[in-house]
């Protein structure tokens, strides 16, 4: 893969795991108020591919997914 990742949230289905946090920190966090994902960085870069995939399987809610 040569190019980044578009990543998009769905906070509406997140139940506040923290998975993708420990996954790819650099590109996901979670909100202080509400423990609900937010997303630090739309768009990935190729060398954070594995770990936000990563973050994708691990989500129970299946609040994340990722376009190339």
């Amino acid at each position: 893969m040569t190019g980044s990742l578009r990543i998009e949230v769905d906070r509406d289905r997140c139940c506040g795991s923290g998975n993708c946090v420990l996954s790819a920190p650099e590109v996901f966090d979670q909100d202080d108020a509400d423990g609900l994902v937010v997303l630090r960085r739309p768009e990935a870069p190729p060398e954070a591919a594995v770990a936000v995939r990563r973050a994708v399987a691990l989500c129970p809610a299946g609040a994340i997914s990722v376009r190339e």
